[in-house]
Parts: structure tokens; C-alpha cells; sequence
């Protein structure tokens, strides 16, 4: 059976696995295998440049066995201020080398505040981008990170767009301040539900990020958690254990 993030009954545990070197993620992946980890996820934004090969690349995902990787290639300062054709070029290098599900940042080739490009021509080069991964045998998210409060209509704009370019998944990052907010990126989810041809994954930043607990249940194609925090992990993330028995919970009510 070929990996996938596309196909699921629940909606999918991907452990998010940064490290700055392939030995800790090999570790982190030993570690959560055990307590239920469907997928990893792998920031290679985040990994010393010397590991950043073929062969480091080739031989995580295939540590991995059949669990399916997500991978990421953001402009951090640590991947030493790549310009977005470099970044473009190591996706497909990660799809080549077996990534499972490759993210494509809605801004690449035209940075935005919000991450989402309506430059025409920028739009055309990530359409051809994702016509590249797909060649290359790998699934595509797209990524807005907003990281504040954004109304429902511009969720859905956003989303529209992610969906109009290509892409198999739809990622959008916002945040959330106030409960009535909360309540608000709630409704957002089924909105989504009831517009979107593609799975999504709609997650929230802030003091209310209960979204990144349960979304899945409500809608979300997977959970991006982590086995244990340190300096690498997204404090947002849950930990591993404790948002399996969430889910699993909501799903055997």
C-alpha cells in the first residue's frame, strides 16, 4: 500500500519530529512509534545545513517504514535566508528522495504578510511547482500562516485559492484571543467542511487554541503533535499521548 495522508478512517497523528540532525529524529521516531504516531512530520528548515543530502533525506523517510512523512521547507534564518527557488527546488529534491506530503508556503516566490501571493506570476510558478511535486510522486499541502484572528471569509478565500492551485491539502494557521474567537474559528471548520473539495487543516495560535485538541474530530484531515517538548518542538503542538486518547475517545463516544 502506497503512503498516503489523503486516505484515513480517523483523522491522521502526525508527530512532528524537528531536530537540527537526523539522529534525533530517528530518536523521537523510536519514541513515538510505540505510543500510537500515524505519520511524522520532518522541518528540514530546521537541519544543519551539513545533513541537508540526498542520502540523510533518503534514509529518514525510509526509517520511517510505512508511515507516511510530511515535510516542510520554511524560510527560518537557521535555513540560512534560502531565496524561494532554492526552497521550491529542495521540495522536489524531498519528493524525489520519497516524501510522502510536501508543503508549499501559499506566499513562496512572492513573500506576503499572511502567506498568501495574488501575484499573478507567482501564482503561476507555485502552480507549476505543484505540478512538479505531483510528477514526482508526491502529495501537496498548501500553508497560510496568518497567526491572528481572521473572519470567516478570508478563511475561505484563502482555502479557495490553495484549492484552486493545486493543491491536495489546505493548511491555514490564524489565532485566537478571545472565546468568542474561539467560538468563531469553531464555526470556521464547518464552513470548510461544507465549501472545500480538499481535505484541510485549519489550526489556531493564542491564548485559545482548543482547535489544535479537537479539530480534528470536527473536520481537520490529521493532528500535528509531538512526543515531548524541547527546543525544536512547537510549544502550540499537544503532546503524542495525551491527544490520542482525545481523539480516540471522541471517536469510540
Amino acid at each position: 500500500m502506497n503512503k498516503t495522508f489523503l486516505k484515513y478512517d480517523k483523522p491522521t497523528l502526525t508527530t512532528m519530529v524537528q531536530a537540527d540532525n537526523p539522529d534525533r529524529i530517528k530518536e523521537l521516531i523510536d519514541k513515538s512509534n510505540p505510543l500510537g504516531a500515524e505519520a511524522f512530520g520532518m522541518q528540514f528548515c530546521r537541519m544543519k545545513e551539513e545533513y541537508r543530502n540526498k542520502e540523510t533525506y533518503k534514509m529518514l523517510f525510509s526509517y520511517a517504514g510505512e508511515k507516511p512523512v510530511y515535510v516542510t521547507n520554511y524560510r527560518y534564518e537557521k535555513n540560512n535566508l534560502k531565496k524561494d527557488q532554492q526552497l521550491a527546488d529542495e521540495l522536489v529534491e524531498f519528493a524525489e528522495c520519497g516524501a510522502t506530503l510536501c508543503d508549499v508556503m501559499g506566499d513562496i516566490f512572492d513573500k506576503q504578510p499572511g502567506e498568501l501571493t495574488m501575484d499573478e506570476n507567482a501564482v503561476k510558478k507555485q502552480i507549476k511547482l505543484i505540478d512538479e511535486l505531483h510528477n514526482a510522486g508526491a502529495e501537496v499541502l498548501m500553508s497560510s500562516h496568518v497567526f491572528k484572528f481572521t473572519p470567516a471569509e478570508r478563511v475561505l478565500k484563502i482555502a479557495l485559492e490553495h484549492q484552486r492551485r493545486g493543491a491536495d491539502i489546505c493548511k491555514i494557521v490564524t489565532g485566537a484571543e478571545t472565546m468568542e474567537q474561539q467560538i468563531e474559528n469553531l464555526r470556521i471548520i464547518n464552513m470548510l467542511k461544507e465549501n472545500l473539495e480538499i481535505p484541510f487543516l485549519f489550526l489556531c495560535g493564542g491564548e485559545c487554541n482548543i482547535l489544535r485538541r479537537i479539530g480534528g474530530n470536527l473536520g481537520c484531515c490529521m493532528y500535528l503533535c509531538v512526543y515531548e517538548y524541547d527546543e525544536f518542538s512547537t510549544n502550540s503542538q499537544p503532546i503524542l499521548k495525551e491527544l490520542k486518547a482525545i481523539r480516540d475517545n471522541f471517536f469510540t463516544a
